[in-house]
């Protein structure tokens, strides 16, 4: 992973960090995002495994799972076309990206990137 990509997954997981994101660790763990920190090592990731049990994984050792925009159904599209006030699928004020980022729509095509993994639909429930 360059060091532009992972500035990038850095920025996107922060910005997602409230949400309940959930991280795949290349060793076959995953979890919900609860922290990011930077140390002497780098940055790293805390992830709740479970319940009781959080990891911390290196930041190039993990991935996103993400849903596409094309996942987007028509009433979320809906939704965010009321909040975007905008004819196109991309954030174009604070309402619209955080609309985004709550149903863990990949804007910025971390995926096709390597950077995320695509969602298993389902996944993200949203009530």
């Amino acid at each position: 992973m360059t060091q532009e990509d992972k500035q990038l997954l850095l920025i996107d997981l922060c910005a997602r960090l409230p949400y309940g994101v959930i991280i795949h660790n290349e060793e076959g763990y995953e979890g919900h995002l609860n922290s990011i920190s930077q140390n002497i090592f780098g940055i790293e990731l805390g992830v709740n495994v479970t319940a009781m049990h959080r990891v911390d994984f290196q930041l190039d050792t993990c991935k996103p799972y993400l849903r596409p925009m094309s996942s987007m159904t028509e009433e979320e599209e809906n939704e965010y076309r009321a909040i975007n006030c905008y004819e196109g699928l991309f954030p174009r004020n604070e309402d619209a990206l955080d609309y985004i980022l709550s149903h863990h729509f990949d804007h910025r095509g971390l995926i096709e990137k390597g950077l995320a993994l695509e969602a298993p639909e389902g996944m993200y429930k949203m009530q």
